[in-house]
C-alpha cells in the first residue's frame, strides 16, 4: 500500500514520537530508530493499525537476522562492494543501510507495511546512506540484484510457503544470504552455513536473551 503523498509526514511523525535513537548490540556502528519500550510502542501501532491499515511495528526493533547480517556485511565488505543489493523484508534496514555503508552500488529495501518503509528511509538517512525503500511486495519479480539479503524471514509457515520458491530461483542468478537465530520454518536441507552469531536479545521479544544466529548461504533448485 502506498499512502497518499500528504499523508507520508504522518509515518515519519508516529516513528519519531515512538522510538528513540537506539543501537543493535551486535553492530553499534549503525543507528537506529528504535522502540525503547515494547507494550506502548505496539499498542499504538495497533490502533494506527485499525485506522490506517497498517501492520504492527516489526520495524521498531534490531532483530537477531538484521543484526547479523549488517555484522557480517561490514566485517566482509567484499561480499556487496560494487553490487546491487536487496534487503528483502526489511524492517528497519539495518541490513541495507551495513551494505551501502560497505560501498554497494544499489541498495534496495523491501517491506509491504507503509511504517517500516519511513522507518527505512529515516534510519538510512541517519546514518548518511542512500537506500530506496521499496513499498511493495518483490516475491516473483525476476533478478535483478547482485545479492539479496533475507534476515529472519522463517517465522511463520505461510509466509515461509510463499517466498521460499521464489528465494530458490533468485539463489541461481545472485548471492542469496539467510539469517536465521532457530525459527521452526527454516528449511532443513539447500543451504550452507557461512558464520555464526551471538546476539543478546530481550525475553519480551524472544524465548532467550541470547540468540545463535547463523548466515546461510541458500542454494538454487536442483
Amino acid at each position: 500500500m502506498t499512502l497518499p503523498p500528504q499523508e507520508a509526514p504522518k509515518n515519519e511523525d508516529f516513528i519519531a514520537a515512538h522510538t528513540a535513537p537506539g543501537h543493535g548490540t551486535l553492530v553499534p556502528e549503525i543507528e537506529l530508530a528504535l522502540a525503547t519500550e515494547i507494550t506502548p510502542i505496539w499498542q499504538a501501532s495497533e490502533e494506527w493499525l485499525h485506522k490506517n491499515g497498517i501492520e504492527p511495528p516489526f520495524w521498531a526493533f534490531a532483530w537477531p537476522g538484521g543484526q547479523s547480517l549488517a555484522r557480517h556485511i561490514l566485517d566482509n565488505p567484499s561480499l556487496v562492494a560494487g553490487k546491487r543489493v536487496l534487503d528483502f523484508a526489511a524492517g528497519c534496514g539495518i541490513a541495507a543501510i551495513a551494505a551501502a555503508q560497505a560501498g554497494a552500488s544499489l541498495v534496495e529495501a523491501s517491506e509491504i507495511d507503509a511504517l517500516a518503509c519511513a522507518a527505512i528511509r529515516l534510519n538510512a538517512s541517519r546514518n548518511a546512506v542512500t537506500v530506496a525503500a521499496l513499498d511493495e511486495d518483490v516475491v516473483g519479480a525476476p533478478c535483478r540484484w547482485d545479492v539479496i539479503l533475507c534476515g529472519d524471514v522463517c517465522y511463520e509457515a505461510p509466509m515461509t510457503r510463499h517466498i521460499l520458491p521464489w528465494m530458490r530461483a533468485m539463489a541461481g542468478q545472485a548471492l542469496v544470504l539467510v539469517a536465521d537465530p532457530g525459527r521452526a520454518y527454516l528449511p532443513g536441507s539447500g543451504k550452507q552455513v557461512l558464520a555464526e552469531y551471538d546476539v543478546i536479545t530481550s525475553t519480551e521479544l524472544e524465548d532467550r536473551t541470547l540468540r545463535r544466529t547463523a548466515i546461510y548461504r541458500l542454494l538454487p533448485e536442483d
